[in-house]
Parts: structure tokens; sequence; C-alpha cells
């Protein structure tokens, strides 16, 4: 009987999902720049993440696992938070050159303050990008010092 009851919750534990490495080394560098990384729902209802800027927290919903878009979710986090440091505590543009796929355009454009929407073009370019994981690293580093 306990012989049944640990192989089956080794069986659970084996397939539920973990965060990949490149999302745990993101979460490592946002802590270690102030920010509070916090896996449960966001307080934006059907967000799957979510920067205060007041307190740098970031929350990233525990779904991004199971939908296997935890990476992208605190890449686009990760991006906010940069323009959070950038903006030395107000969230502000990083006036980069790039843009997202047009796929992502419906995601930010339905947003009717002009700031948030320019604001969420950068996140969404910098997830976009193939380079994603290196560009944000960069982007913390450069603004977070």
């Amino acid at each position: 009987m306990i012989e049944t009851v640990l192989l089956n919750s080794f069986l659970l534990l084996s397939q539920a999902p973990t965060p990949e490495r490149k999302f745990i080394e993101l979460k490592n560098q946002l802590e270690k720049f102030g920010f509070q990384v916090i896996i449960q729902l966001p307080p934006k209802r059907g967000a799957y993440g979510l920067l205060q800027e007041t307190t740098k927290k970031i929350w990233i919903n525990p779904v991004v696992f199971d939908l296997q878009i935890g990476t992208q979710t605190i890449i686009h986090e990760a991006v906010h938070a940069a323009q959070v440091c950038a903006g030395k505590g107000k969230i502000k543009t990083l006036g980069l050159d790039i843009q997202p796929i047009n796929y992502a355009r419906p995601f930010f454009m339905h947003y009717t303050d002009i700031h948030r929407q320019d604001l969420e073009r950068e996140a969404y370019a910098v997830q976009t990008q193939p380079h994603s994981f290196e560009l944000v690293m960069s982007l913390l580093q450069k603004h977070c010092k």
C-alpha cells in the first residue's frame, strides 16, 4: 500500500511542469536587482504576469508553466522591470529600436493609454525576438545596475 502511494506521488511530481533553466536564471537576476518574483495568481484577473512598479513585485501566474510560456512571461515582465530601473522607480520606455511580431499587436494595441501601449510594445518586442533571453538580461544589466 505504501509503495503504491509513493509510486503515485512520484508519478504526479514527475509530471508537474517545472520552470525552465532560463526562467530560474532570470528570476534570480530580477531578485538580485531587488524585485520580488511571486509564483501565484496576479492581483489583476486574467493576467499571465504583472509588475507592480511601486513595490517591485512581479507576479507570475502558475498556469504559464502548464501552457509552456513561463520563460516568455518572465521575459516580458523583466522588460517592465528594466523600464522601472531606467525610470528610477517610475516606469518609462527604453527607446528600443525593435518591433514585436505582427501576431503580438492585438496584445498591446487594445490599451487606450498611449504610454502604456508603448511600454507593452517594448515588452512584446523583446519577448518575440529569437535572442529574447540574452536581450532582456543585457537590458537588466544596463538599467538596473
